[in-house]
């Protein structure tokens, strides 16, 4: 099973082999099993507390074994213009750079609360991989609308390609990661030429764990208003969906089993207009997994998510 899984996540992330096609490969499921239970009676909604509290007896605590951490680092004017910076204890010259994107509905949301091990969890699975972590956050609404969180991923960027070198990083080999919402705004930097910190987006690939790319079919809630806005009439020029096609940026393309149906729908939708003109990046249905499962098990011994992002990774690197 290891090894056709292994064809089937190589295949999907290097593109289609002849025709392109829609259909969704079901990765499976590495859920411990007494948490898959727990999964399952919470069932598909999202549901940060209650799965953290799975997750977090399997997640590393500080001081975290050969990992420099710099905290707080200032990359805008804004008090969330803030970021953290993760190297090996003694780093190497040009290694990849994983940017994440936490998600929060759009309205909320941190790149780490208090002593959460998570979204530390992320960042330090870049370090084992051999990369740069860097992880942020960014203005929310409904006091910051589109395209405030894209242009806060701009400066963040630009704080990356003009100072990470000194951390190990190459500038030249960056990957975008989001989460939910984080995915909604990484996908509309990506989607959205002039947002790019330079002609092209200045990354190497990117990653979209359930997000939401298109406000003209997503389920319209009071989130997406904060967000997108009120007024729909809007909503087709806020489309990611066109801008993705043409970016032509690597990308990493999943959600998980048990996630709210109109993440499935919108992960399809993407899917669907990539391949339609050519471009298929494979798009992965994570089984056994949330919402926010999929995001806190990364760096434990479940790498149902992190098996894909590798086989990313080793393609920019």
């Amino acid at each position: 099973m290891r090894a056709v899984l292994t064809v089937i996540l190589a295949a999907g992330l290097v593109g289609c082999a002849g025709l392109p096609t829609s259909k969704t490969a079901e990765v499976p499921s590495a859920v411990p099993a007494p948490i898959a239970a727990e999964l399952l009676k919470i069932g598909p909604v999202v549901a940060p507390p209650p799965t953290e509290k799975l997750y977090a007896p399997l997640a590393e605590r500080e001081p975290y074994a050969g990992v420099k951490v710099r905290r707080d680092v200032r990359y805008g004017s804004d008090a969330r213009h803030l970021l953290d910076v993760f190297t090996p204890d003694k780093p190497q010259a040009n290694q990849p750079v994983l940017v994440f994107v936490h998600g929060g509905a759009f309205m909320r949301g941190e790149r780490r609360t208090g002593d959460s091990p998570f979204y530390d969890n992320i960042m330090l699975w870049a370090v084992r991989q051999g990369m740069v972590g860097v992880n942020m956050t960014y203005r929310l609404a409904p006091a910051n609308p589109w395209p405030a969180a894209q242009l806060d991923i701009q400066s963040a960027l630009r704080w990356v390609r003009e100072n990470i070198a000194a951390s190990g990083g190459n500038p030249q080999r960056i990957i975008l990661m989001g989460h939910s919402a984080g995915a909604a705004h990484v996908a509309q930097y990506v989607g959205h030429p002039q947002f790019h910190v330079v002609p092209g987006s200045g990354l190497a690939g990117a990653v979209l764990l359930s997000g939401l790319f298109d406000p003209v079919t997503a389920e319209s809630n009071p989130p997406l208003q904060a967000y997108f806005g009120k007024d729909t009439a809007q909503y087709p020029a806020r489309s990611a969906v066109p801008g993705l096609v043409a970016a032509k940026v690597p990308l990493l393309l999943a959600y998980a089993e048990l996630d709210p149906p109109d993440f499935h729908r919108q992960s399809e939708q993407l899917n669907s207009a990539l391949c339609q003109a050519g471009q298929c990046p494979g798009l992965y249905k994570l089984m056994g997994h949330s919402h926010m499962s999929e995001i806190y098990s990364i760096n434990s011994a479940d790498n149902t998510v992190t098996g894909l992002m590798k086989q990313l990774v080793d393609r920019v690197r």
